[in-house]
């Protein structure tokens, strides 16, 4: 396929040995879109407390991209990988409506919000909406109860890689999508 019909598309990938702050520079410079999930942690160094902005999942790199760009980067990059599809073992092209989606949410760095492995959530129990105010209003996701949160929280899924829900919203905010 040649690269003049190639279009860009959000590419799930690894940087291995925690290395995806590197990755992220390297792919800038070769001026290619990317996204890491970051979060503020506290901890504590030579006796005091230090708030600095990490990776929420380490090795976790979105890449936005032709396919033919990723691979020609991806070979300067040795230590960038695809994550596949257990099942089907795809590559994980991410839709853009999703992504933007993710990244409207995740590009916060909120302290409230939660992340969560795929496997550790089961979104069918839970209920599709949209939020209607607030600083998340026109996301769409699913409502549901989740561990490490007393109430229900509204959640954003990239479908095999990561989920995140957001901090608590007022029923109020919220509409049912049929």
């Amino acid at each position: 396929m040649g690269t003049d019909n190639e279009i860009e598309v959000w590419h799930a990938m690894r940087a291995t040995y925690r290395r995806e702050l590197d990755a992220v520079h390297l792919l800038e410079k070769e001026n290619l879109g990317c996204f890491v999930p970051m979060q503020y942690k506290v901890s504590i160094r030579k006796g005091k407390k230090v708030r600095a902005l990490v990776p929420v999942i380490r090795n976790l790199v979105f890449v936005h991209a032709r396919p033919s760009d990723v691979q020609r980067v991806k070979s300067q990059i040795t230590y960038l990988q695809y994550i596949t599809d257990t099942r089907s073992g795809q590559k994980i092209v991410v839709p853009d409506h999703e992504m933007q989606r993710f990244i409207a949410v995740a590009g916060t760095y909120n302290d409230h919000l939660l992340y969560f492995q795929p496997e550790e959530l089961n979104l069918s129990r839970g209920t599709r909406v949209r939020i209607t105010g607030g600083d998340f209003a026109g996301q769409e996701g699913v409502f549901l109860k989740v561990k490490g949160a007393r109430d229900r929280r509204v959640v954003i899924e990239i479908q095999g890689v990561i989920a995140v829900a957001m901090a608590t919203i007022h029923p109020d905010l919220i509409e049912v999508i049929k």
